[in-house]
């Protein structure tokens, strides 16, 4: 297997050397996903006018984590990916749909996907997932998300950084999985009673 400067670094520490790769190889026995812990009841139906709706918009993402792999950092320059861990679709778009069933879940508002609606959005909030992944220092999952609420188009904006770790029992694919699900719950649940109280 051909071993980057970058898997170098990372091989350097001993807690990651068996976990972490940067190459192909064997297609993964799994795929990762994240759920949501607040799901909407069966057959639940809501109502609301155009402007009272709320649109969670996909977050933006560095490029470390604009993949379907789960990233790993060891110091300010040194990224690998663990291994054989692969999510099911790139995190910002699962992340989306969680934080999107959560604060439909705990608020009763009416969230729109932001592929779907087609005239008014509503309260919009957006932002930038910075980290999402595993901290190896720490031996923890990281989760830093920067969201934006936009009211009355753009008229009236606020700001607020979102961040949670989880300790990791080992870099792996299942442990790290179980970790950042739990994590983006957590960010979920902040971010609905966030928009709760400012769409009051």
């Amino acid at each position: 297997m051909r071993v980057s400067n970058t898997a170098l670094m990372i091989g350097a520490s001993l807690a990651l050397s068996a976990c972490v790769s940067l190459g192909g190889g064997k297609p993964p026995t799994q795929l990762l996903t994240l759920t949501s812990s607040a799901t909407l009841a069966a057959d639940a139906g809501q109502t609301a006018k155009g402007a009272a709706a709320i649109t969670i918009a996909i977050p933006t993402v560095p490029q470390a984590i604009a993949t379907t792999r789960v990233a790993v950092s060891d110091g300010p320059v040194a990224i690998a990916y663990v291994k054989d861990a692969v999510w099911v679709e790139p995190p910002a778009r699962l992340f989306q749909r969680v934080v999107s069933e959560t604060v439909a879940a705990k608020t009763g508002r009416v969230v729109l996907d932001p592929r779907v609606f087609t005239v008014e959005p509503g309260i919009i909030v957006q932002g930038q997932l910075k980290a999402f992944g595993i901290d190896a220092a720490k031996q923890e999952a990281v989760i830093i998300y920067d969201a934006m609420i936009q009211r009355d188009r753009g008229k009236s904006v606020e700001t607020r950084r979102f961040e949670v770790r989880k300790p990791v029992a080992s870099v792996t694919s299942e442990p790290v999985g179980i970790a950042l699900n739990a994590a983006t719950n957590e960010v979920a649940d902040r971010v609905a009673d966030w928009v709760g109280k400012v769409s009051q």
